[in-house]
């Protein structure tokens, strides 16, 4: 584990942008068990893919119309137990940080892991998160 001051602004990087943060295995039961609509679980790491590529893309995608409902991330490498459990999510896939997951009704239904991020630019990365936005998420209504 790093220092927690290492942490924070790739923490930051993605709460500024209204992702809830997962810090035990309890808020990710709450958060993501048997909750209905689309979810996105971003496993966050220190790594420089994460910071060069996955966090900038998640940033670039969630200015898109359609996005998940619910956006959520955890810390691998920080908050073990919370990673553990959202990873328990990712069925059929095995652990990666980072990674990015679409779940619809608690169930998985897209996945990038690490291999899918490290050797992508960012607009590539956020390209593929719009493409499965659009087919997996709601445009929200106009008010």
């Amino acid at each position: 584990m790093y220092p927690e001051i290492m942490v924070v602004p790739m923490r930051e990087e993605l709460t500024r942008l209204g992702i809830q943060e997962l810090r035990t295995a309890e808020e990710v039961d709450r958060a993501i068990a048997n909750q209905p609509g689309t979810t996105m679980v971003i496993v966050n790491s220190i790594c420089g893919c994460a910071a060069g590529r996955m966090r900038p893309a998640v940033r670039a995608a969630l200015q898109h119309s359609a996005r998940p409902e619910k956006l959520f991330t955890v810390f691998a490498g920080q908050d073990a137990e919370a990673t553990e459990r959202a990873r328990s999510f990712f069925t059929g896939c095995p652990p990666s940080s980072p990674s990015i997951a679409l779940l619809r009704d608690g169930k998985l239904i897209h996945m990038m892991q690490r291999s899918d991020i490290e050797h992508r630019e960012a607009a590539d990365i956020a390209a593929e998160l719009r493409k499965a936005f659009d087919k997996f998420c709601v445009v929200p209504a106009a008010r």
